[in-house]
């Protein structure tokens, strides 16, 4: 279904997931708690900000098929429900993922602030791990700055940048296609526009002739709201949109906001921006995105951005067999720091979607790094054998990392518990069942 839609993740999420748990923990499911529950669904929708008529659609999609046609064969009602939710909310999200090809000249083009520049340099890091060699060309010589802060973004990620010194935007195009023209892919960072301004359209439309772009991918932030199917029209008669980036999903505002796979251009989203880091960057999976929104996890995406970050397999193994020192734990805390924020990882763990307050998420994530700073001020043999750290040395790590006395206790406190229940888990828990599994994408034999 390519519709743009406008919805506010948190608050749909919590909703969602509300409704999963009363399908999954109920007692009796029946046809008159079934008719509550679409009614829920209607009303969670609504309040998100999906289209009225949209979210009438969807629910008597789900009151058809769970209520009216025959319920397929080996599924219960309950299992029924539960799956025909899930297929019209990734139905309604996207359906099945969008493909970018490789070897392409790709412009981003998209409203003031959306976020291109970063998102750029986001791009052309993903290509890196592709394996292929990306070139960015500035094209925003609108907004002060602009072309400065692309070049910056392509030294971190040591990617060659083209900019025009005269500013001159139809040149850079030329010179830039000319310049990276060995190069597998180029990716035209265009300046902000509103696409119905005309004379910043008709730059727009030159530089698509220029260019010949083989993608013209819309940048649109989360949090725009119901104006990004006016602008996707918009753009999509000047240059043709063949795919679009959600920036900003981890705001606070919109929280998720639009997610666009407009009807007028057919294109679908092909990535989401979801913090500010280079590494915050996601290929957009309707599925996975959906097992997140109720709550019920993503442990493929997980375990891709495990692998991404080559986490020690050695020290994951003493993890898991409770034989890990200091060392050990601080190394899983900088993995985790690598993989992003703790609200996006325990949202990947199945069935700890919104069980955690993002306030508690916020204060361990806290802790961590308050961990981290101790255990860096311990010895080698203190961070090896913990056991030897006594009062005189908890006083000297204390003053060391400029932390309380009681912050280092309690360091020592959770990796004792942490380690006896770990042990408890490794001596056979952890070596049957989905554990296992998980240990085999590591390649670890438990």
């Amino acid at each position: 279904m390519n519709i743009e839609f406008d919805i506010m993740f948190n608050s749909l999420s919590k909703g969602l997931s509300s409704v999963i748990r009363k399908i999954t923990t109920g007692t009796t499911l029946d046809k008159e708690a079934v008719q509550n529950i679409v009614q829920d669904i209607r009303k969670i929708l609504v309040q998100s900000d999906v289209d009225t008529s949209l979210s009438n659609q969807i629910c008597e999609n789900i009151r058809t098929k769970t209520l009216k046609n025959d319920i397929p064969k080996g599924l219960t009602l309950r299992e029924n429900v539960l799956k025909v939710i899930y297929d019209e909310l990734v139905d309604l999200l996207g359906g099945t993922p969008a493909n970018i090809n490789k070897k392409k000249k790709i412009m981003l083009i998209g409203l003031f602030g959306s976020g291109k520049t970063t998102t750029s340099g986001k791009l052309a890091k993903y290509f890196i791990k592709q394996g292929l060699k990306p070139g960015l060309v500035a094209l925003d010589y609108h907004r002060p700055g602009a072309s400065e802060q692309l070049e910056q973004l392509g030294k971190q990620i040591n990617v060659p940048v083209h900019y025009d010194k005269n500013k001159n935007v139809f040149d850079a195009a030329k010179n830039g296609m000319e310049k990276f023209s060995k190069l597998d892919v180029i990716i035209f960072d265009t300046s902000g526009r509103n696409a119905l301004d005309g004379n910043l359209a008709n730059e727009l439309k030159k530089l698509n002739e220029i260019i010949k772009p083989d993608e013209s991918i819309l940048v649109l932030p989360a949090d725009l709201g119901k104006i990004a199917k006016v602008q996707a029209e918009e753009f999509h008669k000047i240059v043709g949109i063949t795919g679009v980036i959600i920036t900003k999903m981890d705001g606070t505002a919109k929280a998720g906001g639009s997610i666009a796979a407009t009807s007028v251009s057919g294109a679908k989203v092909k990535f989401i921006g979801v913090g500010e880091k280079l590494d915050d960057f996601e290929l957009y999976n309707p599925t996975r995105f959906v097992s997140r929104l109720l709550g019920l996890g993503d442990l493929q995406t997980l375990l891709e951005k495990a692998k991404e970050i080559e986490i020690n397999k050695d020290s994951v193994e003493r993890v898991m067999e409770g034989k890990f020192t200091l060392k050990d734990f601080i190394d899983q805390i900088e993995a985790m720091e690598k993989m992003g924020p703790m609200s996006q990882i325990v949202n990947m763990i199945p069935g700890m979607g919104n069980k955690i307050s993002e306030d508690k998420l916020n204060q361990q994530e806290g802790k961590l790094k308050k961990f981290k700073h101790i255990i860096q001020s311990m010895t080698k043999e203190e961070r090896e054998l913990p056991s030897i750290i006594n009062l005189s040395r908890i006083i000297r790590i204390s003053k060391g990392s400029g932390k309380n006395e009681t912050d280092v206790r309690e360091l020592l406190n959770q990796y004792n518990s942490m380690k006896k229940m770990m042990k408890q888990f490794g001596g056979g828990g952890m070596k049957r069942g989905p554990m296992k599994d998980i240990a085999k994408q590591f390649g670890i034999s438990l």
